[in-house]
């Protein structure tokens, strides 16, 4: 059975599905693979790299999608890529379901199409399969960096013979995994690091991290019930909301960095800091956008452009901050694909002359939750 591993059809994309590692681990499972040439290029890794790892290389994208049981991608497949499907083929990638235009066309070339976003991230053993929480750590990170670069001040206190330099103040809205990573790398740095999420749960783990939790009052009943659900499901009260802005409003106007890290899977990206906010900021403050590419968080943010406001603040839109790691994010989404692969797949025969069948199986919680058409059929629900 063959893997086949196509090339990100995308200037800003320089990630690869599949890397020379995850070749080696996919041969001693018992598959072949074939690559795109130049697909891992981007990501330092080189077609050599996946030879001598044992994976063939194809010259084309129709090449290996013709050649290949199960196709592998970063993102999407191209328009013109889907035309060249056929009935029984597999595609597994982050393939944004809810905004995916191409489902009916999946569906009806007869491929069975998995989006790793769509994994149920409460079952453990789901875990080494989590493509958001792998890609979004790094992303963490990485916007820490990029918001040191672009920030016109050191972020620790230094004791210089001229004085003293104040450590920089940094705001960090969305306390998930790339909010929480974002909390630590800033903390290494020097800053001093206040964070905000409509959870109120997630208090404990930001003053885990060092960070000060940017507190909003609330009624003894509320809270309760936020407790009680674990944050996830608790909808807060219209005050509550009111508050929290009011709070976050206050920290923004004093901050030297914000990051903001709220998503929402196939909805836009809920808009947290506003123009009225932006105007009480201090020039030369910046605030990096994560949410760029799915509406922004930031009103005025623009996917993979800094815009500079006229009171100075500058607005990074980091669209894809992933891929400005693509070696090590490649890595860690490879590992994410070679664990759900082993999932479909079932081995026949006896030890003597076992070999690979595929193993489908739509009542499985993991398949069936990232299955989005099977069967002809498109079985994703709208939202």
């Amino acid at each position: 059975m063959k893997i086949g591993v196509i090339s990100a059809d995308s200037a800003s994309e320089s990630r690869v599905a599949i890397t020379p590692d995850a070749v080696r681990k996919l041969r001693k499972l018992g598959f072949e693979v074939v690559i795109q040439s130049g697909a891992g290029q981007a990501a330092y890794y080189a077609d050599e790299l996946y030879q001598a790892a044992g994976a063939d290389i194809a010259s084309s994208r129709t090449e290996v999608i013709t050649q290949s049981k199960i196709i592998t991608t970063v993102n999407d497949l191209p328009a013109e890529a889907t035309e060249s499907l056929s009935s029984g083929q597999i595609v597994i990638g982050m393939l944004d379901p809810y905004r995916n235009t191409q489902l009916d066309t999946y569906a009806a070339k007869g491929a069975t199409v998995f989006a790793m976003e769509l994994l149920p991230r409460t079952l453990s053993r789901a875990q080494n399969m989590d493509v958001l929480s792998s890609q979004a750590n790094l992303a963490g990170y990485k916007a820490v960096l990029l918001a040191a670069n672009e920030y016109s001040r050191p972020f620790p206190m230094f004791m210089t013979s001229a004085g003293t330099v104040k450590p920089a103040k940094v705001v960090i809205l969305g306390v998930g995994v790339a909010g929480l990573q974002a909390i630590a790398t800033a903390k290494r740095l020097g800053a001093v690091v206040e964070a905000s999420d409509l959870r109120p749960t997630a208090r404990e783990q930001v003053e885990s991290l060092g960070g000060k939790w940017l507190d909003v009052p609330m009624s003894a009943e509320e809270a309760e019930t936020a407790k009680s659900t674990g944050g996830y499901a608790w909808t807060p009260s219209e005050q509550y909301v009111k508050d929290q802005a009011a709070v976050v409003d206050k920290a923004l106007s004093n901050a030297d960095i914000v990051i903001t890290t709220a998503q929402i899977p196939g909805r836009n990206a809920p808009r947290l800091v506003h123009s009225a906010t932006l105007a009480k900021m201090k020039a030369g403050s910046v605030l990096i956008d994560m949410a760029a590419g799915t509406g922004g968080n930031v009103e005025g943010s623009v996917p993979n452009e800094t815009i500079t406001t006229d009171n100075g603040v500058r607005i990074v839109g980091a669209a894809n901050i992933p891929s400005q790691l693509a070696a090590q994010s490649s890595d860690l989404y490879a590992n994410n694909l070679v664990n759900f692969i082993t999932t479909l797949i079932a081995a026949t025969g006896d030890d003597a002359s076992a070999s690979l069948a595929l193993n489908l199986d739509m009542e499985d919680e993991i398949q069936g939750a990232l299955a989005v058409t099977h069967d002809s059929q498109v079985r994703l629900a709208k939202r």
